[in-house]
Parts: structure tokens; sequence; C-alpha cells
């Protein structure tokens, strides 16, 4: 059994990363260097009137503002490595979608193989969607999707509180999914209002170098682009399976 759902985590993962690098090549990738723009600019701004603060930039380097350009604040500072914009980005983005598939897929593959019955890619789809529920529809009501360059609360904080949503929204789901009776339907309803009763981190101030626009535009097509991949994965577990129960 475990050979069988390795088999459908790595192929369904891999062709679902594969898959969703090509779409966020049009949807959220297009947004994130757009949004870069504001970040740097912002951070050159405050490097230039503040010299004596050193500001991170995407990927930790040290800028000032010296004749329009962004460059580095000194030459005894080490920059954090960061892949090059083009192919370079695009293939580490790939790899991490990959993995991120992979990862998902073992999750999906644990699901089926524990609820057993038969599946294939229909209902695959609905395990897809109940994954895109737990981890970005429940978490995002409270934590949105955010472009470079946001406000933010703090990291632990805002991580604590992203697995308490994602838990309680499996939980909540599983409760009033395969729960018999009114009692375990409240339960699970209960389940998915806790999280955002209880309220998700926020930062100190609102606001931040990109426009408030834009970072609208990356939140909605970055939900819009999980339910596409949790949509793709899900069908794609869900028919590896149902080959690998009939071979």
């Amino acid at each position: 059994m475990f050979r069988r759902i390795l088999t459908v985590a790595l192929v369904a993962g891999a062709l679902a990363g594969i898959g969703i690098s090509v779409v966020q090549e049009f949807t959220t990738t297009p947004i994130i260097l757009h949004a870069e723009e504001f970040e740097a600019t912002g951070q050159a701004h405050k490097a230039a009137v503040q010299p004596d603060n050193r500001s991170g930039g995407r990927f930790g380097a040290a800028l000032f503002l010296v004749h329009g350009e962004a460059v580095p604040a000194s030459s005894a500072e080490t920059e954090a490595w960061g892949p090059d914009d083009g192919l370079e980005r695009t293939l580490y983005t790939t790899l991490a979608n990959i993995i991120s598939g992979v990862a998902f897929g073992l999750i999906l593959a644990a699901a089926f193989a524990l609820h057993g019955g038969t599946v294939d890619g229909r209902r695959g789809v609905i395990w897809g969607m109940a994954g895109f529920a737990v981890f970005t529809l429940g978490p995002g009501l409270g934590l949105p999707p955010e472009v470079p360059g946001s406000m933010a609360a703090e990291l632990v904080a805002r991580q604590t509180w992203w697995l308490f949503a994602a838990a309680s929204t499996a939980a909540g789901l599983a409760l009033m999914v395969f729960g018999r009776g009114r009692i375990w339907v409240l339960a699970g309803v209960l389940a998915l209002v806790v999280p955002h009763a209880v309220g998700a981190p926020q930062p100190a101030e609102i606001g931040g170098a990109v426009p408030p626009e834009l970072a609208g535009h990356f939140a909605a097509a970055s939900l819009v682009t999980s339910a596409i991949f949790w949509s793709m994965l899900g069908w794609l577990a869900g028919t590896m399976q149902a080959r690998l129960d009939h071979a």
C-alpha cells in the first residue's frame, strides 16, 4: 500500500507542480515582478532618506539609491542569494512547485487509502477541493496571500495561526462530511468558525510600498491559481489511483 501511495504522490504531484508553474507564469508571477519594482523603489527611497539604516531587498540585500538605481549599500555586506529573474527563477519556482505537489499528493493518496472505497478522477477533484479549503481558503480568510512589500504581522504568530486555521478547517470538514447526526455537523461548523473568532495576527500598521489594487489582484489571482492546482492534483491523483486499482 505504501508503494502505491508513493507512486500516486510522485506522479500526480510532479505533473500538477509542472502544470501550475505554467499557469503562474500568466497569473501570479507578473504581479509579483511588478510588486517587487514598488518594493525596491520604496526601500531605496527609505535608504536615501535615512542613510544610517539598512533596508532588506527581496532576498535580504541592503540597498541604497545612487543615481536612480538600487545598488549594494556596502561591499562588505554579503547579499543573500536569490535566483536571477528569467529562466533560473522559473526553474527554481517549478522545482518548489513539484516538491509541494508531491507533498500534498502524499496527503491526498493517504486520505484515499484511509477512506477506502472507489476513487477516480471526479472523486479526486472533490478531495482536491477539500485540500484547497483546508490549506488555502480557510487560512486565507484571515491571512490572505501577500505580495512583496506588504505589511505583515510577526512571522511565528502568523505561522501558528495558519496551522491552527488549517487544522480546524480539516476537522470541521471531516465532522460535517463523515459525522452522523446534527451534533457532529454543529461541531464541524464551530470548528470552522473558531480560528476566525480568535482572529489572525495583524500588522501594527496597514499599508506598504505596493498599491492596494495590486495587492488585491494578487490575493484574488493566488486563490484562483491555488484552486486550479488542487483541482489538477485531485484529478491526477484520483485517476492514477484508479489505474493502479485496476492494474
